[in-house]
């Protein structure tokens, strides 16, 4: 990384997955001071900025950006409100980090990222869950031809949530948290799914994504079994790739044995990677075709996917002045594809990638015609 001054940075929204972000800043330290956090509850803004260096406490975005003038700004509210907030920090001139989800709908994905200016600043989104060494190991064995075609793969988010998580007044609605387990837990397993099967379109590995290697068509199904909200508590999908693979999405919050599980298998190996909230090398096992003798199936390094793994290569894009990972259209993928889901289930439909534009009422909102 080119070296420079160290980058101020601030984060609005001091809830729990703050303090994610924080400790994000501090394992970069050397490049990053974190001096300010924005909150509406004046105890939590304190609350969050006495576990820091010297950050600032402040009631809302307008006053922190007029004080403080940071260069990157995490965005950690609840998804209604990081339209207006991201576009306000890019307005700004500053650079934007946000939580997932990225927003409610796909015309507000569009809307914050037309605010972006060539070279930055830009808004990358926090999918973490595609850090870590394994994750780029495998691309690179995949598009180097060492496990040969993906052919079935499965992804699985099947957590517990109770009534009480449900109490917290935006969630489970579809104008304030825009969809159910599929928008608010299982993005980040679908990302990485979809991140994992671009690198068989990739040519090196390191390319975003090849046709090969994306999505074409998903069928899905969603329903409310348990809990008293107006989204769905569980998704099923089937989805094909343009390489001929299929695969099997699940996302549920009613599963008392939680686990976060993709399994890939290729012609000549499988590869199954389990855990929870997130993973090192040791989670992910390689089985091989009894007609493979060899795969190099351990990174050369183990770095654990996190919040500061996933901070890196967004440090790396500014000062490059270069777009960041999970922006622009590798961030936009698994929203599409969530868009798709939501609407496959709706109207009975194949839905095929790339169909969900301004005309479409699954463009605007991820209830679609069924919003009320």
């Amino acid at each position: 990384m080119a070296r420079g001054k160290r980058l101020r940075v601030a984060v609005v929204g001091t809830g729990a997955i703050a303090d994610s972000h924080r400790a994000a800043y501090q394992a970069h330290h050397d490049d990053v001071d974190l001096v300010a956090a924005a909150d509406v509850d004046e105890a939590r803004a304190l609350a969050f900025c006495a576990t820091t260096e010297h950050a600032k406490p402040y009631p809302d975005l307008d006053s922190l950006l007029d004080e403080q003038e940071p260069d990157l700004v995490s965005i950690c509210t609840p998804p209604g409100l990081h339209v207006e907030q991201t576009k306000k920090v890019l307005e700004r001139g500053a650079w934007v980090w946000c939580e997932k989800p990225p927003c409610r709908s796909l015309a507000e994905y569009d809307e914050m990222t037309s605010a972006e200016r060539e070279g930055g600043p830009y808004v990358s989104f926090v999918y973490q869950q595609r850090s870590g060494s394994a994750v780029g190991h495998f691309r690179q064995l995949l598009a180097k031809g060492e496990l040969g075609r993906p052919l079935v793969a499965h992804c699985q988010t099947t957590w517990y949530r109770d009534a009480a998580y449900y109490a917290v007044p935006w969630r489970g609605r579809w104008t304030t948290e825009g969809g159910g387990p599929a928008m608010g837990h299982g993005i980040h397993q679908m990302d990485l799914l979809l991140h994992l099967l671009a690198g068989a379109g990739a040519g090196d590995g390191d390319g975003d994504s090849g046709a090969g290697g994306e999505w074409t068509e998903v069928q899905a199904m969603t329903a409310r079994l348990v809990h008293d909200v107006e989204t769905e508590d569980v998704s099923t999908a089937l989805v094909r790739f343009g390489s001929g693979a299929l695969a099997t999405v699940v996302n549920s919050v009613l599963s008392p044995d939680e686990v976060s599980r993709i399994r890939i298998d290729c012609e000549r190996a499988t590869v199954e990677l389990t855990h929870l909230y997130g993973h090192s090398a040791e989670n992910w096992r390689y089985t091989l075709a009894p007609d493979v003798a060899e795969i190099p199936t351990e990174p050369a390094e183990d770095v654990r996917s996190s919040h500061a793994a996933a901070l890196t290569p967004v440090l790396e894009a500014y000062r490059a002045e270069k777009r960041t990972p999970c922006s622009g259209a590798d961030g936009r993928r698994v929203l599409e594809f969530v868009a798709a889901l939501y609407k496959a289930a709706f109207t009975g439909q194949i839905v095929r990638r790339g169909e969900i534009g301004p005309g479409d009422p699954f463009y605007r909102d991820m209830a679609g015609v069924a919003a009320g």
